[in-house]
């Protein structure tokens, strides 16, 4: 899973359905859109997930979007935004079609850890299947984000591996100051989740992982996602 480097831009979205939209949403945002992206704006979809309720804001989904560095971004956003209405006209349909379906949400713009796979990465080391995800926004001193990537790569992936946590991504916020990084894990089994968070409870290992962080760590939010029907990592094929 570990690549030799990731010089991609991605696009992290969460975002508020309405009411009983979310699979709706899920497939306009696949079936109606990645192709598009893929095709105008060499854009591809890393992933498009429902947060599991019970452990973070609901309904609610997380989309993940993959551009070539920031030459790419700044090549989508130019597309985007010199339109009148700051919106691509050859997209009026789909936004109207997606407007009943959420009420709006907040972005970010991340950078990977150099050895964070890309998508095409994640999909030709076989990590297809997972049926969880658990995604977590660490927030950091100031200044530190590198830092925490590093010591993530260093003293956690191998713990990581050991309790069963598989590496889809790890990024940091590209537009603050250094103070926050979001980590996406697969995990391949709900049973296996269960004893994940024990060993987060119990686990010496782990617990020696967070006495390493904890000079930097401010706070950490764990919240739990399943794939999307079309996503990349469901069906083993980009988007």
């Amino acid at each position: 899973m570990v690549g030799a480097g990731n010089d991609k831009v991605y696009i992290h979205e969460f975002i508020d359905i309405i009411g009983q939209n979310r699979a709706k949403y899920m497939e306009h945002m696949t079936a109606g859109w990645g192709e598009t992206a893929r095709v105008e704006r060499n854009m591809l979809c890393a992933g498009v997930w429902g947060t599991v309720g019970s452990t973070g804001r609901w309904p609610e989904t997380v989309n993940l979007w993959e551009l070539d560095g920031w030459p790419g971004l700044a090549d989508n956003f130019g597309y985007e935004v010199k339109h009148p209405g700051m919106q691509d006209p050859a997209l009026a349909a789909w936004w109207a079609k997606a407007a009943p379906l959420r009420r709006g949400g907040i972005d970010r713009i991340l950078r990977p850890a150099p050895y964070s796979p890309t998508i095409e990465g994640v999909i030709e080391a076989g990590l297809v299947g997972a049926e969880v995800y658990m995604h977590e926004v660490v927030r950091l001193v100031p200044g530190t984000v590198h830092r925490y990537l590093d010591l993530l790569e260093q003293e956690f992936l191998p713990i990581a591996k050991g309790v069963g946590l598989q590496l889809f991504g790890a990024y940091r916020n590209a537009m603050i100051n250094g103070s926050e990084a979001i980590v996406i894990w697969a995990i391949d089994t709900w049973d296996r989740w269960g004893a994940i968070e024990a060993a987060y409870e119990d686990d010496a290992d782990v617990a020696r992982w967070r006495r390493a962080s904890d000079e930097i760590v401010v706070d950490w939010e764990r919240n739990l996602m399943v794939d999307s029907p079309l996503n990349p990592t469901r069906t083993g094929r980009l988007l």
